[in-house]
């Protein structure tokens, strides 16, 4: 298959799916969460593909990985804060175990995208 966006990339469309369920979960939390925690998750979520999307688009190899890692790391912040959704009781064990289902099958993909980039040849220095 030939890659003609980022679109066409399975691991943005797994970062896609696992915004949606974020939002769907965190819309059920307390009023007085939606600029905190809420708001937090939500953001977090997004910027999982739309780093994913920007490194995509440019036109260096080493910006490409470095979105990536944002991707990586926003995929962290987002897993401790659904941690803490857990804890304080806004998503049940169920709720809480599918999304972590996605944040790992996503963490390997992000892995598995970046090590293959690192040890391809590179697109340019």
């Amino acid at each position: 298959m030939t890659l003609k966006n980022y679109r066409d990339l399975r691991v943005w469309r797994t970062g896609m799916d696992l915004v949606e369920e974020v939002y769907r979960a965190s819309r059920r939390f307390p009023k007085h969460e939606m600029y905190g925690l809420m708001g937090q998750m939500q953001h977090a979520s997004v910027s999982i593909p739309s780093n994913i999307a920007e490194g995509y688009t440019r036109q260096h190899r080493k910006e490409y990985l470095q979105h990536l890692s944002m991707a990586q790391t926003s995929l962290a912040e987002l897993d401790t804060q659904l941690e803490i959704a857990k804890r304080m009781a806004y998503l049940s064990s169920d709720e809480h175990a599918s999304i972590s289902k996605h944040v790992v099958s996503l963490s390997k993909q992000l892995y598995t995208l970046r090590r293959s980039l690192s040890t391809d040849s590179p697109r340019d220095s």
